[in-house]
């Protein structure tokens, strides 16, 4: 049996004045850490209210996801498994080094001089102690080597390069300095910690259960092939101990000012993400008391909630959202980890205690151009604070963001990036900085009911040349109700595949009606343009009529009409179950009550849209329809809640877009026509159908695919004979950019 003299010497070496100094240090180290934290959190409450615990059991659901994520890197190692796994590495190195210091601080503290006769720093659990330690020790400098070397190649999400000002005017040497100085840190504290565990070994002449601990085994064996004797070690390992020692206590104080606060940053913003993130958005209502000057939207600091100040600590400027976003992608002035950052530097400026140890501060011109022109600090602020939509976060960077939601689903940390953005545009807009498409579609949308101009009474026009009219389910009892849309109701390409789907719903049998003129725009995009007040006339009329109608069930061939109907709508009294008409179908042909005629024997690819994959996470049943209709599908390099962006959502189909270097839907049809022998490239959102209709043209690729709705596919398949109409005009990806747009 392992005896008491299997352990080491706690203070080893250390006097009594010098156990008296480490304490003093430790108190010190301890007490700025608190302060440090204690501003963050002072920082948080300054934040207005946000109710994102919900209900009790609900919130410990996400706590216990939250935590299971983090223990397992799951977030992190999401489409990276080189950064998952040797973020897993440091990170339970570090954690395990942490409770082996605390493991030490206990038996030395609090048991030894307390009560002796319970000690345990020895025996088996020395040895096992010993060997978990050294272990995860090593794994910690082996996943710092790893990402050092990552780091230094400079991948593309690690550039912290601007898109919005040219790289001579802004200085973002400070996030790089601060990286390294925490992957640094962390690699000084491992090394030192073992050289110290080295010549300990070698200067008590190698006891024999210290081969359990291996690392400091064989450098205690180096120096000793080098010449190094027991009696020279001692005095490097005093030096030692002092030197890790204060390492360690500065990088304690440090921490709350430096990039180690995401340590617990993220897991609490994990667990406080909410699941409708983006999805649904907050009424104006609900998100706490109103300034007192009365504007609307995120203006000033004040304004953000204290969720969002958690989100902007909890950035580690991995750059995930940087890459998958369309508007970097395009060569707009958005980058979506440049906008946190630029927020929570200008959080942590407010703070002054923060603002000389945090991360550099950018000097990002205060302009509302995005070209470095400064603007005055706006109405209303007496308290020095700067404006933050329009200003700080320029317009132009603002309106660059086609709500996606690639940003937050790709964020390992759980920041909520298009709820301040959209945040940020209802100021915008409250502060009458809208660009012009986007006015005129709202003022459309405000007379009539929709974003083209049309009269409200056009609405169902596309049911004229129906050989079966559709029953008004304002009169009539039906199981389905189907909410068309508007650029299902009036763009003309897209109106042929609006009547096939009815054609295709009659010929299975199904009970479905419509609300005819009834229906206005569901408002999904108006909502996220920032036109809030608009968005709710058009919900509080949408829920006015479907009360008045008779259904079970709603369904849509638009994924912008689901999100809303679905997520949002019962926060206005309409509570309803939506389906995506890609589900109906596949249930349809599951079922029989659709039957294949003959087989599509094409080699195709699916384009996810965004607002079905990401928002909805609709992605099984378009696939499930193409393989039970016998298409090829070959699959998109970025597809399913990766999918790429059209560019056409959060308003943006309403603004022009010609000063971008190159649209997102042209560069997906490019992906899609690097896929070999594929011949069609299936859509399933009218705005979809539009946007690539328009740029396969653009791109030169219409000879090699051709740009079809999977209804077209589906009506082929049962043997519905139709036409699809010729070119309306819109054959330029600019047309499409402004297609929905009343004319001025």
């Amino acid at each position: 049996m392992l005896g008491r003299d299997v352990t080491r010497e706690l203070f080893e070496g250390i006097s009594h004045e010098g156990e008296v100094l480490f304490y003093v240090l430790v108190a010190l180290a301890t007490a700025i850490f608190l302060v440090g934290v204690g501003v963050r959190l002072s920082k948080y409450a300054r934040g207005r209210r946000q109710d994102v615990i919900g209900s009790p059991v609900s919130f410990a659901q996400r706590a216990a996801k939250s935590t299971i994520d983090t223990a397992l890197n799951r977030t992190v190692a999401k489409r990276d498994r080189y950064a998952g796994v040797f973020h897993a590495a440091i990170m339970w190195g570090f954690i395990v080094l942490f409770i082996g210091t605390a493991i030490l601080t206990i038996e030395s503290d609090i048991v030894r001089p307390l009560a002796p006769q319970f000690s345990f720093y020895w025996g088996a659990f020395y040895i096992v102690y010993s060997l978990i330690l050294d272990l995860l020790g090593l794994a910690m400098l082996v996943g710092i080597a790893a990402m050092a070397i990552r780091r230094a190649r400079r991948p593309r999400q690690l550039d912290y390069t601007r898109v919005d000002i040219a790289p001579a005017t802004t200085d973002r040497g400070g996030f790089r300095t601060g990286d390294w100085l925490f992957l640094g840190w962390l690699a000084v504290l491992g090394v030192t910690g073992f050289v110290l565990e080295g010549t300990r070994i070698l200067a008590n002449d190698y006891p024999w259960f210290e081969v359990f601990s291996p690392v400091g085994w064989v450098i205690a064996g180096t120096f000793g092939a080098i010449g190094l004797s027991p009696e020279s070690a001692e005095p490097i390992r005093y030096a030692m101990w002092w030197g890790h020692a204060v390492i360690a206590l500065v990088f304690v104080a440090y921490f709350p000012f430096s990039k180690a606060i995401h340590t617990l940053a993220d897991p609490v913003n994990l667990a406080l993400r909410s699941p409708l993130a983006g999805r649904r958005l907050p009424v104006l209502q609900s998100a706490g008391p109103e300034p007192a000057d009365g504007h609307i939207g995120i203006r000033d600091l004040s304004d953000l909630s204290w969720k969002a100040l958690i989100d902007v600590d909890s950035c580690t400027k991995c750059g995930r959202c940087h890459v998958a976003c369309p508007a970097v992608a395009s060569g707009a002035p958005l980058s979506p980890r440049d906008l946190i950052l630029d927020i929570r530097q200008e959080s942590d400026a407010a703070w002054a205690i923060l603002a000389p140890l945090s991360e550099h501060r950018s000097d990002h011109a205060y302009g509302g151009d995005g070209n470095g022109t400064a603007q005055a600090d706006g109405p209303g602020r007496s308290d020095g604070e700067r404006l933050l939509a329009g200003g700080l976060i320029s317009a132009d960077t603002l309106w660059s963001c086609t709500t996606c939601l690639a940003c937050v689903e790709a964020c390992p940390v759980g920041i909520e990036h298009v709820p301040t953005i959209v945040g940020m545009r209802r100021s915008l807009v409250d502060q009458g900085i809208v660009s012009p498409g986007l006015q005129t579609a709202f003022t459309s949308l405000a007379k009539q009911g929709n974003s083209f101009g049309q009269s409200g009474r056009a609405r169902a026009k596309w049911t004229d040349d129906l050989p079966t009219p559709i029953v008004d389910a304002r009169k009539q009892d039906v199981d389905w109700l189907w909410f068309v849309g508007d650029f299902a109701s009036f763009d003309v390409r897209v109106q042929e595949a609006t009547r096939l789907v009815a054609r295709v719903f009659q010929s299975a049998g199904m009970d479905f009606g419509i609300l005819y003129e009834g229906e206005r725009s569901a408002g999904n995009d108006v909502r996220r343009a920032g036109e809030e007040g608009l968005y709710e006339l058009l919900a509080e009329h949408n829920v006015g009529q479907l009360s008045r109608a008779r259904f079970r069930r709603i369904v849509t061939t638009d994924p912008h009409t689901l999100n809303t109907l679905k997520f949002e709508y019962p926060d206005f009294g309409g509570d309803y179950e939506v389906w995506h008409y890609s589900q109906v179908l596949a249930a349809l042909l599951e079922s029989g009550d659709l039957v294949r005629r003959r087989a599509i024997d094409r080699r195709v690819t699916y384009h996810d849209p965004c607002y079905l994959a990401r928002y909805s996470q609709v992605t099984a049943a378009p696939r499930d329809v193409l393989a039970a209709i016998g298409a090829d599908l070959r699959e998109m390099p970025r597809n399913g809640a990766n999918t790429f962006c059209c560019g056409a959502g959060g308003g943006r189909i309403w603004q022009d877009d010609s000063a971008l270097a190159e649209r997102p839907s042209e560069q997906r049809i490019r992906e899609a026509a690097a896929l070999p022998g594929v011949t069609d490239f299936v859509t399933a959102c009218p705005k979809d159908l539009t946007m690539y209709t328009a740029a396969v043209k653009a791109t030169g690729h219409d000879e090699q695919l051709v740009v079809s709705d999977l209804i077209e596919l589906v009506a082929a398949a049962v043997d519905l004979q139709f036409e699809v109409p010729p070119d309306d005009g819109q054959g330029s990806a600019e047309d499409a950019a402004t297609a929905g747009v009343a004319p001025g």
